[in-house]
């Protein structure tokens, strides 16, 4: 139950910089950082009910947020314009 609190509480703290980030860079890993989070927060869970189907959760959540940070890495990277995407 302890960990369920200091996950939303870092949860929070991660809202905050990912609303007030300066850079797209910051909000890119902010967004990583509450997936991350997430996928703790359904693990502690699984942990507290017993139940696996959160593991399953928490491991299709991390691979959804592991492609969403490749894809907005690669679109937030700066090109030449004659380099092809």
């Amino acid at each position: 139950m302890i960990a369920h609190v200091m996950v939303a509480a870092a949860l929070v703290l991660t809202g905050v910089r990912l609303l007030r980030g300066p850079t797209g860079a910051d909000r890119v890993v902010a967004l990583d950082l509450a997936t991350t989070l997430g996928v703790g927060l359904a693990a502690a869970h699984a942990v507290h009910t017993g139940e696996a189907v959160y593991l399953d959760v928490a491991l299709v959540v991390g691979l959804i947020g592991f492609l969403g940070t490749v894809g907005l890495g690669l679109h937030l990277t700066p090109r030449r314009p004659d380099e092809p995407r």
